[in-house]
């Protein structure tokens, strides 16, 4: 980050800007503790509080975590000031986590105008609300998939965190640093975001132009440019499979170097490693969203629903079905 002026008036009297943290059930302890730290240590390093927080659950008492962790919270969902921004602090399992609770009362405090911040997956619960319809916003990765085939009103991108007016998404994880770094450095200038980066020995401050996964070639730990095209485009035409020939033609090859290339690199055929792609966000969309087996069939380029099941049960060993039922089975009553 470069040296900008401060946006916010310096002055000690200047009242701290305030922060609702929600925990949602099974919420990710890091996007939780990365962001409050990062205000924490930016209170230090200016020697007074130039943030403050709360933090609060539905019901009031405490909320747990995916881990496990118990934390107690300091009350309920309640009327908050016009001048907070409210987090919500999302994980595992966000759909049963977004109550019919939750959304009225989020709707509520977002017609008031307050600014609204969805850490980790609780993007998906600002959705639901409908507080992102036409906006840009972005979740984590896991669940992407599932939110573009729920919610095709947003602009939904890969970046680690984005900010459109009032509305403000991040990907989870570390992003939550990105955002509070961007935060205040817009509020108190960039010399005391780079400080407080300092101080988390965090080195490496991405903005919402960086993308939250890694790139393919880094994924699959090989750099040959036509390969990673090739897995660019299978991953771009997951619903509409472009037969091995078509790719091989894209990036100037034969079907038969394409083969070569894939068994070379990746010990498989390219028909066989397309599948595993296909079969990956069936199981993702299985898993996180009600569409019905028929749909993620269909979703993801599979011509009938029989050929999908004999498909799926030769690589996870069980029917989409079975593996629904399972899923189901191992929620929280």
């Amino acid at each position: 980050m470069g040296q900008t002026s401060s946006k916010r008036d310096m002055d000690a009297d200047q009242r701290p800007r305030h922060f609702v943290f929600v925990l949602l059930d099974n919420f990710t302890m890091l996007c939780f503790s990365a962001a409050i730290e990062s205000l924490r240590i930016a209170n230090r390093t200016a020697g007074r509080q130039l943030y403050s927080w709360s933090i609060l659950s539905e019901g009031g008492t405490e909320a747990t975590c995916s881990n496990g962790c118990v934390f107690k919270v300091d009350g309920d969902l309640s009327d908050l000031s016009r001048d907070d921004t409210v987090m919500l602090c999302g994980g595992l399992d966000i759909q049963d986590a977004t109550t019919k609770r939750l959304l009225n009362w989020l709707r509520k405090e977002a017609r008031r105008g307050l600014s609204v911040a969805g850490l980790c997956t609780a993007g998906y619960t600002m959705a639901r609300a409908g507080l992102l319809d036409g906006k840009r916003a972005t979740i984590h990765w896991e669940n992407q998939d599932s939110f573009i085939e729920e919610f095709e009103d947003v602009n939904l991108t890969r970046s680690v965190f984005v900010i459109d007016g009032n509305r403000i998404t991040t990907a989870g994880g570390t992003a939550s640093i990105d955002l509070m770094l961007k935060i205040i450095a817009d509020d108190y200038g960039e010399e005391m975001a780079n400080t407080v980066a300092d101080m988390l020995i965090y080195s490496s401050i991405r903005t919402d132009q960086d993308t939250q996964r890694l790139s393919i070639p880094s994924r699959i730990g090989v750099r040959h440019p036509k390969l990673s095209r090739v897995i660019q485009l299978m991953e771009s035409n997951i619903e509409d499979p472009i037969s091995p020939a078509l790719l091989a033609r894209e990036v100037g090859m034969s079907t038969r170097q394409l083969e070569r290339l894939f068994r070379r690199y990746l010990a498989r055929s390219p028909k066989r490693y397309y599948m595993e792609l296909r079969l990956s966000k069936a199981r993702n969309l299985l898993m996180q969203t009600d569409m019905t087996v028929i749909n993620v069939a269909l979703a993801c380029g599979f011509a009938s629903p029989s050929h999908f099941s004999k498909c799926y049960r030769a690589h996870y060993d069980t029917t989409p079905y079975r593996e629904r039922g399972a899923h189901a089975a191992r929620q929280p009553v």
